[in-house]
C-alpha cells in the first residue's frame, strides 16, 4: 500500500468524487420547499374560509395538521424519500422539526418504549429545543431589561 500525504489524499478524494450539481438541488430544494409552505397555506385558508376559524386559530390548526401528516409520512417512509430528491427542501421548519422527532422514534420502536422511543426520540431535535428554550429565555430576559430602562 502506497503511503499518500494529506494533500495527495486530498486531491485524490477530489477526483474520484461525483460532482455534485449544486444549481440543480438549490432548485430543488427551493421548489418542494415553496411547496410544502404553499400547502400550508392552502390549508389555512381552508380553515379559515371553509371551517369558519379566526386566524389564531386556523395557524393552530395548520401546524397540527402539518406535523401530523409529516409524522404519517415519516412512519410510512415516503418523507425520506421525498427528502432524497428534494434535499434542504423538506426541512421546512415545522415539517422537518416533525421528521426529526418521529425518525428516530420509528427507528429504535424496538428498542421498547421507555429506552428506545422515549429516549430516542429527540435525539436529533434535542439539541434545537434546548438552545430555542435558552435563547428565547435570553432574549426575553434583555427585552425585559429594555422594558424596564425605558
Amino acid at each position: 500500500m502506497q503511503k499518500m500525504t494529506n494533500e495527495e489524499y486530498n486531491q485524490y478524494v477530489a477526483r474520484i468524487s461525483p460532482k455534485s450539481p449544486m444549481g440543480k438541488n438549490c432548485l430543488l430544494a427551493f421548489a418542494v420547499g415553496g411547496m410544502i409552505c404553499v400547502f400550508g397555506q392552502l390549508v389555512m385558508n381552508f380553515y379559515g374560509k371553509m371551517l369558519m376559524l379566526d386566524e389564531t386559530s386556523a395557524s393552530t390548526a395548520t401546524s397540527v395538521t402539518l406535523i401530523f401528516l409529516s409524522a404519517l409520512f415519516t412512519g410510512l417512509g415516503l418523507y425520506g424519500k421525498l427528502a432524497k430528491y428534494a434535499g434542504a427542501g423538506t426541512l421546512v421548519p415545522i415539517t422537518g422539526f416533525a421528521n426529526a422527532v418521529a425518525s428516530p422514534a420509528i427507528e429504535f420502536r424496538s428498542e421498547n418504549f421507555i429506552n428506545g422511543v422515549g429516549s430516542k426520540m429527540f435525539i436529533i431535535a434535542g439539541p434545537v429545543i434546548v438552545y430555542g428554550v435558552v435563547a428565547s429565555v435570553v432574549y426575553g430576559f434583555g427585552y425585559w431589561i429594555l422594558q424596564m430602562i425605558w
